[in-house]
């Protein structure tokens, strides 16, 4: 099972850098009158680590409302 989990990862991980590596164009992002320019991929990392903040927030507050329902 570990080599099934380090394939996993490495196969990730190479598409990642694939990605990273063919998407160097500068792009430009506005929202709310602020612009920001970067190449795309750093778009994409910003946007994961985002995600991973809200989606970590939204699953603790999950828990935390499912943990006070419970009658002892």
């Amino acid at each position: 099972m570990r080599w099934l989990n380090t394939a996993v990862i490495v196969v990730l991980v190479a598409g990642t850098l694939i990605f990273a590596f063919q998407n160097l164009q500068s792009v430009t992002v506005s929202f709310l009158g602020i612009r920001f320019s970067a190449p795309m991929a750093v778009h994409a990392l910003i946007i994961y680590v985002v995600g991973m903040v809200t989606g970590g927030s939204a699953w603790g507050l999950v828990r935390w409302a499912l943990r006070g329902q419970k009658t002892p």
